[in-house]
């Protein structure tokens, strides 16, 4: 019975309880005063003694039942999920992330690996190369004949057949995707299967490149790839640079047991594969929409001129180490 006095005599600051938190439903909390946030504070801590109490003494289902709703209705309040934030989020997305970019050692190990071997790939795939047949020994006889046989009809009658361009684009997500995790897991493999998985796409892909310009599909080919080229071959850049970062972190561990390097290292990988995630899937609507169209030449040059200055602004100008010291 002393218990049930107790809380008997506790009704009131149910009741006050219930008053703030109708209050607060009203308005957010931070606009509040601070005297209220601390009775609210108070009331919602005796609260929770009360229920704990009656549950444990079985007091009536009611009384039991009530405590319930206010409590679950106070802890609403009082950790409610914080609202978004646009000016967080844009601070986020334009300074830290392009910041964390710039200053990656593994991805600009990975830029300098991937360009520099995609442009001895493209020059020994080329009609200057001093190696006879060396798009037929790397990429093999039977993909070439198919690269050729698929670029030999105008850019457009690819999307004809296959129904059209918003069926492709489900298709070149999920292709460009695979490649992206490919990258990805080769880095992995303490860091060499990434250096190796990004030196043989950069050869593979630039003699492939450099073939097409000594055949007679070339014009239908750089008409197809021009527009989504630039967002695709840096998100393969991307993928492989993430990858290795987290190959590293499990030879390198910097004084750390290997599960918390690699924890960490996950953590600083992830502005990369965001980013890589985010080019896939816009070279991924190009190359289902605009590529296979009959648009101008110059429409799609100018789509791959704007996509590189949209790349070049955001992981050059504002990732470079601002002078007054916000640079990471």
């Amino acid at each position: 019975m002393k218990v049930a006095e107790l809380l008997a005599s506790r009704e009131d600051q149910w009741q006050e309880l219930e008053r703030l938190c109708v209050r607060l439903e009203k308005r957010r909390l931070r606009r509040t005063d601070a005297e209220s946030v601390r009775r609210f504070a108070t009331l919602y801590r005796a609260a929770c003694a009360d229920l704990a109490l009656a549950d444990a003494y079985q007091l009536p289902p009611a009384t039991v039942h009530f405590l319930h709703h206010l409590v679950g209705r106070a802890h609403n309040q009082l950790y409610r999920s914080r609202t978004f934030r646009f000016r967080a989020w844009g601070e986020e997305m334009l300074q830290k992330v392009p910041q964390r970019l710039f200053n990656d050692g593994c991805l600009r190990l990975a830029f300098v690996l991937f360009w520099g071997f995609f442009l001895a790939g493209m020059f020994l795939g080329s009609g200057a190369s001093p190696v006879p047949g060396f798009p037929q020994r790397l990429v093999g006889e039977a993909q070439i004949q198919s690269l050729e046989s698929m670029y030999s009809n105008p850019i457009g009658a690819q999307t004809q057949a296959t129904g059209g361009e918003s069926g492709m684009v489900g298709f070149y997500i999920q292709h460009n995707t695979g490649i992206g995790l490919r990258c990805f897991a080769g880095g992995l493999l303490l860091g060499v299967g990434g250096l190796f998985t990004t030196v043989f796409n950069a050869v593979y892909l630039g003699t492939i490149f450099g073939h097409m310009t000594t055949v007679s599909q070339s014009e239908n080919f750089f008409h197809f790839v021009t527009a989504h080229g630039p967002f695709e071959l840096t998100a393969i850049v991307l993928s492989a640079a993430a990858g290795m970062r987290l190959g590293f972190s499990l030879v390198a561990t910097g004084g750390l047991a290997r599960t918390a390097a690699l924890r960490l290292a996950a953590t600083e990988a992830m502005p990369t594969m965001g980013a890589a995630m985010a080019l896939f899937f816009l070279a991924a609507l190009i190359e289902g929409f605009l590529s296979p169209s009959p648009a101008p030449y110059s429409v799609k040059a100018a789509v791959a001129s704007l996509s590189c200055g949209l790349m070049l602004f955001y992981f050059v100008l504002l990732g470079y180490p601002r002078t007054d010291g916000s640079g990471l």
